[in-house]
């Protein structure tokens, strides 16, 4: 089964087209380190918690949107290996991040059920 990395992270409201250039940018750095696909999405119906939430888990401020994104790789030795080259690839150090990166979270997920 696949591997997805996902992240979740705040963005400002009026950065939403430069997040999704930057999205549209990354995605031939993602795809020539073998990335499946990538899916970026922008919250529409996301509500506060009482315990947690995804507002709470990025700890949204006012004028920001949480985004939801992943990428999809055939295995985890392959998405290791594309994270590993990040610090070197000058592509990925060129980026334009739009959003707080402190507050941003990531993690790697095993593909255990898929229709």
């Amino acid at each position: 089964m696949t591997y997805v990395t996902g992240f979740l992270t705040p963005v400002k409201s009026e950065d939403k087209a430069r997040y999704v250039k930057s999205a549209q940018a990354s995605w031939p750095l993602f795809q020539k380190y073998g990335a499946l696909s990538q899916v970026e999405t922008w919250g529409e119906d996301v509500p506060d918690g009482k315990l947690t939430s995804f507002p709470m888990a990025v700890k949204l401020e006012p004028g920001e949107v949480v985004v939801f994104s992943w990428v999809t790789w055939p295995d985890r030795a392959t998405a290791d290996a594309c994270w590993a080259q990040m610090e070197t690839d000058p592509g990925f150090a060129e980026m334009d991040m739009p959003f707080d990166g402190k507050r941003m979270m990531w993690g790697g997920f095993e593909t255990i059920f898929q229709s």
